[in-house]
């Protein structure tokens, strides 16, 4: 049995989606802790969503499940998957959302999800498709579906590292796909025309200036000292960002 479910999705904590789908998963693993990580991922963008999951995921110990949706393509011939890394096991659409995770890990294997024997909303596969299917890692059983010799669906032109912002905090902090050991110490960043130093913490700076950081995950960070980075500097999800030595 999995010691934890992990939700990782973009489907927001207003309306009935997130509690849908935790009624699926208590009715089918019903002692397993569900854990909201990320509800308000940038919608319907696989791509920088891939970046967080591998940065995040890898704070969790072996065995967690991560139901993961950013799913554009639902209804569509897009596959569901379930991917096992080195330690952690993943449930979601092929679309990309699991390209990182897979990249950084030692060895992978997929397995595509059959369909489910009842009805399925052609529009919410994460209740009727993804749930089910990670409830029963959750409690131990092996995936039912046949094994994928291809893997994921490839997504090559993806880089290791993604020099944009890929999320944007409730205090306006902008969270780069950079790993920040990837990027050299006295290196700055340039965000939106700013040229940014980098420092260890927000007391290293005064009040309203703008900095990076390694952030608890290990992405590179932009943030303003008593301030929000976002409106300061202008940036938004997809803002470049460019390493300058």
């Amino acid at each position: 049995m999995a010691g934890m479910i992990v939700l990782f999705t973009d489907f927001g904590l207003e309306g009935p989606y997130i509690g849908q789908v935790k009624t699926v998963l208590h009715r089918i693993a019903p002692g397993v802790p569900v854990i909201d990580l990320f509800a308000d991922l940038p919608a319907a963008k696989p791509k920088p969503a891939a970046y967080l999951l591998a940065a995040y995921s890898a704070w969790f110990p072996p065995g967690t499940v991560f139901l993961a949706v950013v799913d554009p393509g639902v209804g569509g011939d897009r596959a569901a998957v379930v991917t096992k890394t080195d330690s952690h096991w993943y449930v979601g659409p092929d679309n990309g959302l699991f390209e990182i995770v897979v990249r950084r890990a030692g060895r992978a294997r997929c397995w595509e999800i059959p369909a489910p024997p009842d009805g399925v909303s052609a529009s919410f596969h994460g209740r009727d498709v993804f749930a089910p299917a990670a409830g029963r890692l959750a409690q131990g059983e092996v995936p039912a579906g046949r094994s994928r010799a291809e893997g994921t669906a490839g997504h090559s032109d993806w880089p290791n590292d993604l020099p944009e912002i890929v999320y944007i905090d409730r205090f306006g902090n902008a969270i780069t796909g950079l790993r920040a050991a990837m990027v050299p110490d006295r290196a700055c960043l340039d965000a939106a025309g700013r040229v940014l130093a980098r420092r260890r913490t927000f007391s290293d700076v005064t009040a309203g200036e703008a900095f990076w950081y390694e952030n608890s995950n290990g992405l590179a960070e932009i943030a303003v000292n008593s301030g929000r980075a976002d409106v300061a500097l202008g940036v938004g999800i997809g803002s470049p960002v460019t390493v300058l030595p």
